[in-house]
């Protein structure tokens, strides 16, 4: 894993952009899916925002059967994340992933702190029109995973752990399903 903290964000290629992942995102194999080019860059913090699980537009994910991440305002709370630093011509595939264009996410700006107190901007998604509900068992052991991965505090990788599931018990896409029985063989 590469170190906690930021490089200088003015030594930034004009090439890439920094994204601030906090679902299923935050694990290494699964943004490089979709994303090869992305490179970890730090761990952070967003302030004043919670997380929280839902099916956009009502809709259950067919992916992940349940609810999936987004974020939204909330005085006082904080969710962390990995800000991965990755290619421009990532960004297509990054939107289409988070469903931009089906309205699923919109794309915003976020400002984030690092561990070491530095704030730096970084592109993030948030779900529009969509009614909270609890992710499947396996999209909730995907976002543990990578928040273990990468270090992300152990007070929050506590939070995530007792997130209720809902009570999905069939199986998710083949490429997540591999995902998940690296993870388990890695961590034993």
């Amino acid at each position: 894993m590469a170190n906690s903290g930021c490089e200088d964000v003015r030594g930034r290629n004009e090439d890439s952009v920094l994204y601030f992942a906090y679902g299923s995102n935050l694990l290494t194999e699964r943004i490089h899916l979709r994303n090869p080019s992305a490179a970890f860059y730090c761990v952070a913090r967003l302030q004043d925002f919670k997380l929280d699980f839902g099916n956009s537009q009502g809709k259950t994910s067919q992916t992940w059967h349940g609810g999936i991440a987004t974020i939204f305002q909330s005085p006082g709370d904080e969710v962390w994340g990995v800000v991965w630093k990755m290619n421009k011509s990532n960004l297509n595939s990054l939107d289409e992933q988070e469903g931009v264009k089906s309205g699923t996410y919109v794309v915003i700006e976020v400002k984030v702190s690092t561990q070491e107190g530095k704030e730096i901007t970084c592109r993030s998604y948030l779900m529009t029109n969509y009614e909270s509900a609890p992710p499947s068992p396996q999209y909730k052991k995907v976002i543990c995973m990578g928040a273990k991965e990468n270090g992300l505090p152990l007070e929050y990788q506590k939070k995530l752990k007792a997130i209720e599931p809902n009570d999905y018990k069939g199986k998710v896409s083949e490429e997540i399903e591999d995902i998940i029985k690296k993870g388990e063989t890695q961590t034993h």
